[in-house]
């Protein structure tokens, strides 16, 4: 690995390893190994970028900017809310609605049908026990 590469890794995933894509830890891993003067100069910097970004709040958006945001899309002649999904979202239930029946339905054939052939072994095994005359042991153990 580079130093350039190193640099423009921990500049995009910031200077901890575990964001790192796992298909290039070990290389960056080894750049560190080979120069880290250079590599600390770069976690440095790239951990002081990471407080700062924790550190900012969480922005909250209040209701009125939604709107007013809302409003001039509207305006823009793009659709928003429900109106422009509907039809959409009248598929998306109708599938759902689809894959549900089809599992219910599932779940009722396995349960009816493992109690009927459940019911024939068992009925099977004590006809076949109701008719010998002794017991020997190939028939106990097998």
């Amino acid at each position: 690995m580079t130093a350039e590469r190193f640099i423009a890794l921990v500049s995009a995933y910031g200077a901890d390893e575990r964001r790192w894509p796992e298909s290039e830890r070990a290389a960056a891993r080894a750049f560190m190994a080979a120069e880290p003067e250079r590599a600390r100069l770069a976690l440095a910097e790239a951990d002081a970028v990471d407080a700062l970004l924790h550190a900012v709040p969480t922005p909250q958006v209040s209701m009125a900017l939604r709107d007013r945001v809302l409003a001039s899309a509207a305006e823009a002649g793009l659709k928003v809310g429900k109106h422009g999904r509907r039809w959409l979202d009248r598929l998306t239930l109708l599938f759902g609605a689809g894959w549900a029946a089809a599992a219910c339905a599932g779940v009722a054939a396995g349960v009816i049908m493992t109690a009927h052939l459940t019911a024939d072994a068992q009925a099977d095994a004590v006809l076949y026990q109701s008719t010998l005359q002794g017991v020997d042991d190939a028939e106990v153990l097998g």
